[in-house]
């Protein structure tokens, strides 16, 4: 059985800028995968590539086991894209333009009409199916681009930024139709500057940076690359800095009766440093326990580049063109 996404040294390039730089990345079938990086990294580049909007310069780019260049039209038509930005016909009722996406797939008019319903009804829209795009609240919005992306019924969901500049609520409602779908077998690859929807949502993550691959891990793997941090208050301030060590505790310091440290593990730093600091006559009265979160390993990682490689063969790429607010031409997926 193929991956869902197989790239292998894939390149592109735009004159003397290098977007993608030797991108190698495999994304089993079924898995919820998130692609992570700043403004500029590579992800649009990378999901321009998968869909045909852009040309690789070389490599090898595949879906479901179909090159995306010589068989184009079978990888097109394994994927649903919804994209970052609004691409949409204006002109007509919502319900009139999920048909018309499925018609371009080879998908009948009665069938069209009955996956435009079903796809609307999904996504909470069932009752504005007349309504054209621009009447739509931006949150309704965001919905309709996952219904167009649904209503081919894809095998890969390619999701650039979902759940963009919507509310808290509305978030969730849309994590739970994604997970829904991942439940049910859809391959999901999900870019996001969220970091905590990845963290809660994916399988697997893969973090890029400045054209290349940064690393590839699950989030739990990626936090506990990360340090704890433990804050103890003493009933009073120490007269210096006190020692404090074990294997695993990076650094102490003190501010007034504050003690903190950074350690591998907190929850196994905690009962050392209270014994060491009882031994030493202070007075612990109150602990604080920080957990790395997905968030702070992506900011380490980001600025100060990483490591080049993942231990697995994973790889990953850049885009020159992803500041988040670029609209791609108009298409349909």
């Amino acid at each position: 059985m193929p991956p869902a996404i197989r790239t292998d040294d894939l390149v592109k390039e735009y004159g003397d800028v290098r977007a993608l730089d030797g991108l190698s990345l495999s994304v089993p079938q079924g898995s919820f995968f998130g692609l992570l990086g700043p403004n500029g990294a590579g992800k649009t580049t990378f999901i321009n590539t998968l869909v045909g909007l852009v040309r690789k310069t070389s490599g090898t780019a595949e879906v479901f086991g179909h090159d995306v260049e010589a068989d184009y039209r079978d990888a097109r038509d394994a994927i649903g894209l919804a994209p970052q930005e609004f691409n949409v016909d204006r002109f007509f009722p919502i319900r009139e333009v999920l048909m018309h996406k499925a018609g371009y797939h080879g998908v009948g008019e009665d069938e069209a009409a009955d996956r435009a319903a079903e796809a609307l009804e999904t996504v909470g829209l069932g009752g504005k199916a007349e309504t054209r795009f621009d009447w739509l609240s931006g949150g309704m919005k965001r919905r309709f681009m996952l219904a167009r992306a649904m209503v081919t019924d894809p095998d890969l969901l390619i999701l650039d930024e979902p759940t963009a500049g919507v509310d808290v609520e509305l978030r969730h409602d849309l994590w739970d139709v994604i997970r829904d779908l991942n439940d049910d077998g859809t391959t999901i690859l999900l870019t996001t500057h969220y970091i905590e929807e990845a963290e809660r949502l994916c399988d697997q993550v893969a973090i890029i940076d400045s054209g290349r691959k940064v690393t590839v891990a699950t989030p739990d793997d990626l936090t506990e690359r990360g340090t704890d941090l433990v804050t103890l208050t003493l009933d009073a301030a120490p007269t210096g800095t006190p020692a404090i060590s074990a294997d695993g505790i990076d650094s102490v310091a003190v501010d007034g009766s504050t003690v903190t440290l950074r350690a591998n593990s907190g929850s196994e730093a905690v009962p050392i440093a209270v014994r060491q600091l009882e031994a030493a006559g202070h007075r612990v009265h109150d602990v604080d326990v920080s957990r790395t979160s997905l968030e702070d390993v992506f900011v380490d990682i980001t600025r100060t580049g990483g490591d080049a490689t993942d231990g697995s063969g994973g790889s990953v790429d850049p885009d020159t063109g992803d500041d988040g607010d670029a609209e791609s031409p108009e298409v349909t997926l």
